[in-house]
């Protein structure tokens, strides 16, 4: 874990990095897609040496870590900060503390916001499924006693067997002896 003293010292740094021309104000749209490139060409690479005979496991460390940077650089230069020639992984570590892990925070937020609201979403659908359930057998009963040959009967068979238990499972979850809940008078 990053704790506050490693972010106020990567947010020195990274006033330093500035101050001193390590780290500039830039986009440069060639060699942001330059280290996408790159990333996606190092991981490559890294996932061939880990299956190679080889086991050249020293390598696919290396080729991991700048796949890495690479796709580093190119977010840094997204948000409009290139990186200079000295110290350069430093820079990057201590921009990437400063200017990306709080953006990266924030996305996740949203993106499980946005996986609560579908699981809510998919809640509601799946319940008026189960409740359909009923009444898609009860009509299907009735068909099925009066008007349907043996193989179709079969098919229609396991279905309702399918969707009896999804039935039951859901409904047990409602009632306080399947849930551990005490009844309530």
């Amino acid at each position: 874990m990053i704790d506050a003293e490693q972010k106020t010292e990567a947010k020195q740094n990274f006033d330093g990095y500035l101050r001193n021309g390590l780290l500039k104000k830039e986009r440069n749209e060639t060699a942001r897609q330059m280290y996408i490139k790159n990333s996606e060409v190092s991981l490559q690479l890294a996932e061939e040496c880990i299956n190679s005979s080889l086991k050249p496991y020293l390598w696919v460390v290396v080729i991991s870590y700048y796949s890495m940077f690479y796709i580093s650089n190119a977010v840094l230069l997204n948000i409009g900060y290139k990186t200079g020639d000295k110290i350069v992984h430093k820079v990057t570590s201590d921009a990437l503390i400063v200017l990306v892990m709080d953006r990266i925070k924030k996305e996740l937020l949203e993106e499980y916001q946005d996986m609560k609201e579908d699981a809510l979403e998919i809640s509601s659908i799946k319940s008026e499924e189960i409740v359909n359930f009923y009444a898609l057998e009860l009509e299907k009963r009735s068909r099925f006693q009066y008007h349907m040959i043996e193989s179709i009967q079969e098919q229609k068979a396991k279905t309702s067997l399918k969707r009896a238990k999804e039935f039951i499972l859901e409904m047990k979850k409602l009632l306080p002896e399947f849930t551990g809940e005490k009844l309530r008078c």
